[in-house]
């Protein structure tokens, strides 16, 4: 289902319905999202959850890494509506909300037939996360919980800072974030545009354009199947955020 910048890249039941057929098995969807940092609200999730209630079989797989960076000030999952328990597989991990990256460390939480079913492929891929990495994680979710919200409050500042920043580049078009790191402009006002040896017919030729001239790095919006955008992250300094938006600002300002 193609999600659209006017509808923060979020699919809505009546797509959801309109997109099932007898061969569904299961529903995907992120909350927050990577790429474009759109939340689900309570009503939108249960509206999808009727949809899949209405249909026997078909499961969903909530990807709920970003709760933790979550600005609307409400974490809902779906998996706690009514009949929805059985129906959800969950899955988290500490990289984001705990910033643990390099730990590799996640879980789900889904039905025991399922749960069993993971363990035992997950089992012969990589055996479980190293015992170090486990306390680690343990320490994370159950030890103080500041850290995280500070962490999180930082993100919102710099989401700020870029929205008003992205704000002043004529061309520019996008949806404000409600969670993760990331923003998800659409760029289609430089495509057929020209500077400094580059001609931009797509977003991959602005990312090249912009790593090559600006030497600011993005991530061509093809690659989450939304070729007219690009993905910026604001995991960095505010400083660097300036500094990269300006360069940003003066590249795309060059193109004509």
């Amino acid at each position: 289902i193609e999600g659209t910048l006017e509808n923060n890249f979020k699919a809505t039941a009546t797509q959801l319905e309109e997109a099932i057929t007898d061969k569904t098995k299961a529903v995907i969807f992120s909350s927050p999202c990577n790429p474009t940092g759109s939340v689900f609200s309570q009503e939108e999730l249960e509206a999808i959850a009727n949809v899949v209630k209405a249909h026997e079989g078909i499961m969903v797989i909530a990807d709920e890494i970003y709760e933790l960076i979550n600005f609307t000030g409400k974490n809902f999952s779906i998996a706690s509506l009514p009949r929805m328990f059985e129906r959800t597989i969950t899955v988290n991990g500490f990289s984001k909300g705990y910033a643990m990256t390099g730990w590799r460390v996640g879980y789900i939480c889904a039905p025991v037939e399922i749960a069993k079913a993971v363990e035992k492929i997950q089992g012969q891929f990589t055996s479980g996360g190293t015992g170090i990495a486990q306390r680690a994680a343990l320490a994370a979710i159950a030890g103080d919980q500041t850290p995280s919200k500070e962490m999180a409050e930082a993100y919102f500042k710099r989401r700020q800072l870029v929205l008003e920043l992205l704000q002043e580049i004529p061309g520019i078009k996008t949806h404000i974030p409600e969670g993760a790191f990331y923003f998800f402009p659409d760029v289609t006002s430089y495509f057929g545009k020209s500077a400094h040896g580059h001609t931009v017919n797509n977003a991959d030729d602005l990312c090249l354009y912009l790593l090559d001239v600006a030497h600011v790095s993005l991530v061509t919006g093809s690659a989450f199947g939304a070729p007219n955008c690009v993905r910026l992250s604001y995991a960095a300094s505010e400083e660097e955020l300036k500094e990269a938006l300006k360069r940003l600002k003066k590249a795309l300002g060059d193109l004509s």
